[in-house]
């Protein structure tokens, strides 16, 4: 029995830090389950730490469901979003598009909950990877959806300013924001 025991624990131990099987487990009991992937982001965090892991992960937990319609899975992945920019230092990553992107998504996310500390967070990614266009398109996004139009039109115009890139992805969000539409860039622009 002690054997058998043993054996069981090993492979518990196995498995537990494979992603793969730690996604397959947990999607089949997601509907039930409020499981935290902490094995997953522990071997993110031990071995490589770093934006592109990070982002792979946290894409696909967002898979698991549409977070504006579940609010236990936009809490989850606030709260793994939080750790991601708390693990990674905006020093040695604002080059990195993955941090970027990173830092976008936990801010579109914030938005859905409190638009206050959305913009802070917006500030934050614009302030850390300025040269990023899509980082200020989407501050400048969510401006919009605040219909604080004077502001939208400041931050692409401050982008363009600060040479952003790419230039184009700002040019045509100005263009669509003088055509007054609500969105500034289409899914086939972005």
């Amino acid at each position: 029995i002690t054997s058998i025991m043993n054996r069981v624990r090993n492979l518990k131990n196995k498995y537990r830090n494979e992603e793969n099987i730690t996604d397959e487990f947990n999607y089949t009991k997601i509907s039930a389950d409020t499981t935290d992937n902490s094995g997953t982001v522990n071997q993110i965090m031990m071995t490589t730490n770093n934006p592109e892991d990070w982002l792979c992960f946290l894409l696909k937990l967002e898979k698991k469901g549409i977070p504006q319609m579940d609010v236990s899975l936009l809490n989850r992945l606030i709260g793994r979003y939080s750790q991601a920019v708390t693990a990674l230092p905006a020093e040695k990553y604002s080059q990195d598009e993955s941090y970027a992107h990173i830092l976008v998504r936990f801010a579109e996310l914030k938005a859905l909950q409190d638009p206050e500390e959305a913009r802070d967070q917006f500030h934050l990614a614009r302030l850390n990877c300025k040269k990023f266009a899509f980082v200020h398109v989407a501050f400048a996004q969510f401006e919009l959806s605040q219909e604080n139009e004077k502001k939208c039109k400041q931050i692409l115009q401050k982008a363009v300013e600060c040479s952003a890139v790419p230039l184009e992805l700002l040019e045509t969000a100005l263009q669509n924001l003088h055509l007054k539409k609500k969105q500034l860039l289409s899914d086939e622009e972005k």
